[in-house]
């Protein structure tokens, strides 16, 4: 697996990018191909599948966790539940 650090200037709050979804949304999102996500954003020209979890405590998002993978269909619900955990590890700093 692969990851990448998109460094790109746009505003997550207004973006309808991944990252800007999940934050808006305030939830993990999976997506199996991200080709097929309307407003993908892509870091990476090699990412096929991409797993963004908020960070968030209190009801606010601090940061989100975002791992692409070149390989459609990737990521699993234990995936997803790994970095839920890490996300909730990293909000007890805030």
């Amino acid at each position: 697996m692969k990851t990448s650090f998109c460094r790109r200037r746009h505003s997550l709050k207004t973006s309808r990018s991944l990252c800007g979804t999940a934050l808006a949304e305030k939830k993990t999102l999976r997506v199996a191909d991200v080709h097929a996500f309307p407003g993908h954003i892509a870091c990476d020209s090699a990412s096929r599948a991409e797993i963004v979890v908020p960070v968030m405590k209190d009801g606010k998002v601090y940061a989100v966790l975002d791992v692409d993978s070149p390989f459609e269909d990737r990521f699993t619900a234990e995936d997803e539940a790994f970095l839920e955990k890490i996300a909730a590890l990293l909000a007890e700093k805030f």
